[in-house]
């Protein structure tokens, strides 16, 4: 079975440390899949809003739309890890971007990585209901990082 591969960027200009809580963890005593991407949900909020972003500004009618996702788990986490979520923005286009992520944890005085992802993300037009330009200032500070 081929695996997914992720090629991440050299830097990331973002990072927040997320505890792990215990409705993240499974059945199978380490944290889901499912909360992976509420994980990544809450470093993507925390980095746009770094950068006086919103993903979705009510008022504006402007927000951003995940339109696909892939993760990549390297390693099991559990309740009581606290993750570092390194976030960069790349792979710009005329109507959004890509979203890099790096999940990592501190075990026994190593880091090890949990899970490589991105996301890709689209403007939207909640008004006009249709995909809209990114705006040439959010990508100057997205690729920034600040």
């Amino acid at each position: 079975m081929a695996r997914i591969k992720i090629d991440l960027p050299a830097a990331f200009p973002f990072s927040i440390a997320i505890p792990v809580r215990i409705q993240d963890v499974n059945y199978g005593g380490h944290v889901g899949n499912d909360a992976i991407l509420s994980i990544m949900h809450e470093a993507r909020i925390r980095f746009l809003e770094s950068l006086g972003y919103k993903e979705l500004d009510k008022e504006a009618g402007a927000g951003l739309i995940m339109a696909d996702v892939a993760v990549a788990y390297k390693g099991e986490a559990f309740h009581g890890d606290v993750f570092e979520v390194f976030v960069a923005a790349g792979e710009f286009n005329a109507f959004g971007f890509e979203l890099f992520y790096r999940i990592t944890a501190q075990r026994n005085a190593q880091t090890i990585t949990i899970a490589e992802a991105k996301t890709g993300m689209i403007c939207f037009d909640y008004h006009q209901r249709k995909i809209a330009k990114l705006a040439p200032d959010m990508k100057t500070r997205l690729e920034a990082g600040k």
